[in-house]
């Protein structure tokens, strides 16, 4: 099976004794997470403050410290905390300052809101999917799979980021955390980010953030601020240094305009994009590269291909592909929620929490 099979095979078995077995039937969407404002106006450590006072503030502490304590490696605690505070000036704004705002407000350190956010890029099992209909039109979706599904799916939300009256872009992502997994700029992308595995993740990362290589999750949202179109933000996504190697999902407004970016952290390792004229109408990324055959204890590709195949690409919408998105085990029990999406449709932005009980 090889060290990444056995690692994958390892922390699925954790999965299930987390959450329950995985062969149960998965909860049907049943509950939307809150949507919240978050104001780029506002003074970067302030405009998370509106968020936070909707939660209980001793309910968030105790999350920050049950996923550090249980995701984090006892070094990483002893050397980010020690150099914490020479930490700040490697993050790049607004991240650092944002961050900071709510570690002051939760009274928790610094080092934790660091430690937090690197907790949620370090292992986000994933399936992705943006696909094209007859007509030309762009869908895109997402599972995201996590540990602590009890825990995130009560700090799930969607935000939108408010710049002079008008959402600049929106997003899924859990509260602590600054970064976005999932993402749309309206009238102009989407973006899902799928974790891929390169071995020595933490050493790595850590080395790479030293470097100034933004966090995998981060990339997402300052491209999501950035990008004027689907072609700038393709171009940001694989072409900047990041601390760990991800898949990177795109959907834009226009036929053609989809792409799973392989990305290794100094640059793309393949571009794959929609040939809705060869016929490859779809394309689905989970947390393996495209070229190579996912392993049988995790193969959530298969179920989604044949689902897509069976649905038809007269038929796909973003009803349909949350159908697809639903289909065992692309839909499982590690499953924290389901967003579908369509940057030309920004209104339909949709997520739903799947880890209901």
């Amino acid at each position: 099976m090889g060290r990444v099979g056995t690692r994958r095979l390892r922390l699925w078995g954790l999965l299930a004794v987390l959450c329950g077995a995985v062969a149960a039937a998965p909860a049907p969407p049943a509950a939307a997470p809150l949507l919240c404002n978050v104001s780029l106006d506002s003074p970067a450590e302030e405009r998370w403050l509106p968020v936070l006072r909707r939660f209980d503030p001793v309910f968030l502490r105790h999350a920050v410290a049950r996923v550090i304590d249980e995701s984090v490696p006892k070094w990483v605690h002893e050397v980010i905390r020690s150099v914490a505070a020479e930490l700040e000036f490697f993050m790049p704004q607004p991240f650092a300052g944002e961050i900071l705002g709510m570690c002051r407000a939760l009274g928790i350190s610094l080092g934790d809101g660091i430690l937090l956010n690197f907790a949620y890029e370090s292992t986000a099992f994933c399936t992705s999917i943006v696909a094209q209909d007859d007509k030309g039109n762009i869908y895109h979706g997402r599972n995201l799979d996590y540990a602590f599904v009890d825990l995130l799916s009560k700090i799930t939300i969607d935000v939108r980021f408010i710049k002079n009256g008008q959402i600049a872009y929106q997003g899924t992502t859990f509260l602590g955390y600054v970064g976005l997994w999932t993402g749309q700029s309206p009238h102009r992308f989407t973006i899902s980010g799928d974790e891929r595995d390169g071995g020595k993740w933490w050493e790595n990362a850590i080395a790479a953030f030293l470097n100034r290589n933004y966090p995998v999750s981060w990339l997402i949202r300052d491209t999501l601020s950035r990008a004027e179109d689907f072609q700038s933000a393709v171009l940001r996504l694989a072409g900047i240094p990041i601390i760990a190697e991800v898949y990177y999902i795109v959907g834009g407004v226009s036929p053609k305009e989809g792409m799973v970016i392989t990305r290794n952290r100094r640059g793309p390792a393949d571009l794959w994009p929609l040939d809705p004229l060869g016929g490859a109408w779809f394309r689905v990324e989970t947390n393996y590269d495209h070229w190579t055959t996912p392993p049988p204890f995790d193969d959530r590709r298969t179920p989604a291909i044949k689902a897509l195949n069976a649905t038809g690409q007269k038929n796909i919408n973003l009803e349909s592909l949350l159908k697809v998105l639903s289909v065992k085990p692309v839909l499982n029990n590690n499953t924290v929620y389901t967003t579908v999406m369509s940057a030309a449709l920004p209104e339909k932005y949709q997520t739903w929490i799947r880890a209901v009980k």
